[in-house]
């Protein structure tokens, strides 16, 4: 656990020498949703019907890009393969790095959250502390699947190309452009196996007003989604890049 921690460390000290990463994470995704709600600001009611699931889109973007390419960067300058050479094991990496960039996770919804509600009007029956918890847990999956897409790529240019693979099929079938009830049945049942899917549930939920199991339940899926990849992301883990 101490290793852990040390790894956490060192990351949040290289991430507070890195102003733009920083202003990536705390200040873009906030950027992108005040430039939504200026788009409709004409439009009654359409920034109160999509803002919530922008909520949920923005976040997890960010820290999936983030996270992918700074592991991969630890991978391809050597740095990880001077670390193997000490008691630190994959496991401690992976969750260190889940730890420095959870604990930013928590920044951004904290941020974003009070951008969207204080500065741009956005409208929610439900609490804001469960509208900014889905918020940490979407971008805590984003943070995880960024960390398991790393250790499949070679540059930092493959792990943003797998944004078309993990990223846009899950912004297309999560219910923002049409209902997932909707849809023809094989893409429900797709979208079903989508994480990004249920964190808009649950931020939609909250956005109703609605309590209980129907926040907590797409909630506790999108959070199994998180640790399945963090669970799987060290048994995938190369020490370098070819």
């Amino acid at each position: 656990m101490n290793r852990t921690f040390a790894t956490a460390g060192r990351v949040l000290q290289q991430l507070r020498h890195d102003p733009r990463s920083i202003a990536l994470m705390l200040v873009a995704p906030s950027l992108l949703v005040g430039l939504f709600a200026w788009l409709f600001a004409d439009k009654d009611g359409v920034f109160d019907q999509f803002g919530g699931a922008i909520l949920a889109l923005f976040p997890f973007i960010v820290m999936f890009l983030i996270t992918s390419i700074t592991t991969l960067r630890e991978r391809r300058s050597g740095t990880l393969e001077r670390l193997m050479t000490t008691p630190l094991g994959k496991g401690d990496f992976i969750l260190g790095y889940a730890l420095a960039f959870g604990l930013m996770a928590v920044l951004q919804a904290i941020i974003t959250v009070a951008f969207a509600v204080y500065v741009c009007g956005l409208t929610v029956d439900g609490p804001l502390w469960q509208l900014g918890a889905v918020a940490v847990v979407d971008a805590v999956l984003g943070t995880a699947l960024g960390l398991l897409a790393s250790a499949f790529a070679q540059t930092e240019f493959q792990a943003v190309q797998f944004m078309p693979i993990l990223v846009f099929p899950q912004i297309i079938l999560g219910g923002l452009f049409m209902p997932r009830d909707q849809m023809p049945d094989v893409l429900y049942a797709i979208s079903d196996w989508l994480p990004l899917s249920h964190a808009i549930d649950a931020i939609q939920a909250v956005a109703k007003g609605e309590t209980g199991w129907d926040v907590g339940a797409p909630l506790l899926i999108v959070a199994a989604f998180a640790i399945g990849c963090l669970v799987l992301a060290p048994l995938t883990l190369r020490r370098r890049t070819p």
